[in-house]
């Protein structure tokens, strides 16, 4: 590779990163955090936490299942073997840009049913997903099958996943600090079959 195309190559993925970075920026200064002690207090209060997303988005979800579980919360990742039957007193967080994705609809509802809380993290406000969470945040980025650059130069739901985990490690930092536990506890929390 020529030295001159090492830097255009540079020089893009500089310029690519400073866009993205932007659009946080912006899309925070959007962010409405009503919701978010409602969340905090509902992850507190929870006999297990259920953790819930499709796509990229479930990947996100299983990145805060993890730090969830570093902090010593009881968690499940929905559709893993392992995963028990939710029930009164339990949480579903759901995370679902659309809020239409019909699985993940379909686990509220029964989330519902069996009595416990559900919180969902969309970018539709009025969706069957919203509709059902006790508590939700609106991340005013595209769906995935809105490409409409004004909300966002970047594919699909790349925005909203990558807020979704942004948000949601500020949660687990505050969850942290409040706690009080030091670091070489939650150390002691990190898998060691690797």
């Amino acid at each position: 590779m020529e030295h001159t195309e090492t830097i255009n190559q540079t020089e893009a993925i500089h310029e690519a990163l400073e866009m993205i970075l932007s659009e946080h920026q912006q899309l925070f200064s959007q962010l409405q955090f009503d919701a978010i002690p409602g969340i905090v207090e509902a992850i507190r209060e929870a006999n297990a936490i259920f953790l819930l997303g499709a796509g990229r988005t479930g990947f996100m979800i299983k990145a805060a299942a993890m730090r969830l579980m570093h902090l010593g919360y009881a968690v499940h990742v929905v559709g893993e073997t392992t995963t028990p039957a939710i029930g009164e007193g339990d949480l579903l967080i759901a995370g679902s840009g659309s809020g239409t994705t019909g699985n993940i609809v379909k686990a509220a509802e029964t989330a519902r049913k069996c009595g416990a809380a559900i919180v969902c993290f969309t970018t539709n406000p009025e969706s069957p997903l919203a509709h059902l969470a006790n508590h939700r945040v609106t991340i005013p980025a595209a769906g995935k099958q809105q490409q409409n650059e004004t909300i966002s130069q970047q594919y699909a739901g790349s925005l909203f996943e990558q807020s979704f985990l942004l948000l949601f490690d500020a949660i687990i930092q505050h969850l942290w600090q409040d706690s009080g536990v030091s670091r070489d506890e939650l150390w002691k929390r990190h898998t060691n079959l690797e």
